[in-house]
């Protein structure tokens, strides 16, 4: 073998390593997400009990700063906003679909 076949094997080992990681990454993400989306079924449940609305500005502001916070460059905090304004708006959509279901479910 040549070294530049050594080297393009390990290149290829090394990003499949990286590959498998990003999976592990990703059943934590998914997981953790599940878990947000229930938590936000939750609280679109006390928000209907207590006359709020779903779309709270101050509060996703305050979610994003948190984010942005921990972001070790600008570019990551940049990525990480984008990413997280994507998850609040799907959040959202979801405390509405819950919401509409459960005053479904109480008119009955």
């Amino acid at each position: 073998m040549t070294d530049s076949t050594i080297n393009n094997t390990e290149h290829w080992q090394e990003l499949d390593a990286w590959r498998k990681k990003i999976d592990a990454i990703d059943h934590q993400l998914s997981d953790l997400l599940c878990e947000r989306l229930h938590c936000a079924q939750h609280i679109s449940s006390l928000k209907s009990r207590i006359g709020e609305q779903v779309l709270q500005p101050e509060r996703e502001k305050e979610v994003l700063q948190n984010v942005i916070l921990h972001a070790d460059s600008p570019e990551i905090a940049y990525t990480l906003e984008k990413i997280y304004r994507c998850i609040l708006e799907e959040s959202r959509m979801l405390q509405h679909e819950w919401k509409n279901s459960q005053s479904g479910i109480h008119s009955r």
